[in-house]
């Protein structure tokens, strides 16, 4: 008997491509001085998270939004406007980034 193995698709607001991911946004933001309802998220390289790293001082989260501000080209203060969810797609987005599905 061969298994049978399902990939979950990917939510419809989220789309990858090899350079990064793009999230739609559940609640339009103010980003840049401009209304986005999308951003995308460019692919981090490993300077991208050291940099985070030493500006997060061992805070994951301040770690995290260092991180998420570079890759966005968004200010932090931007990132902590979003609501909660759009945050968390961000969040989704990143780690499809970075996991390797067939590992």
């Amino acid at each position: 008997m061969t298994p049978v193995t399902q990939e979950k698709p990917l939510p419809a607001w989220l789309a990858v491509s090899a350079d990064g991911v793009t999230v739609t946004l559940k609640y339009p933001a103010n980003l840049g001085g401009l209304l986005q309802d999308r951003l995308t998220m460019r692919a981090p390289c490993v300077r991208d998270v050291r940099a985070a790293e030493a500006v997060g001082g061992g805070d994951y989260e301040k770690m995290e939004i260092s991180l998420f501000s570079s890759l966005l080209t968004a200010t932090e203060a931007e990132l902590m406007a979003l609501k909660l969810v759009d945050y968390k797609r961000l969040q989704a987005g990143y780690f499809r980034l970075v996991d390797e599905d067939d590992v």
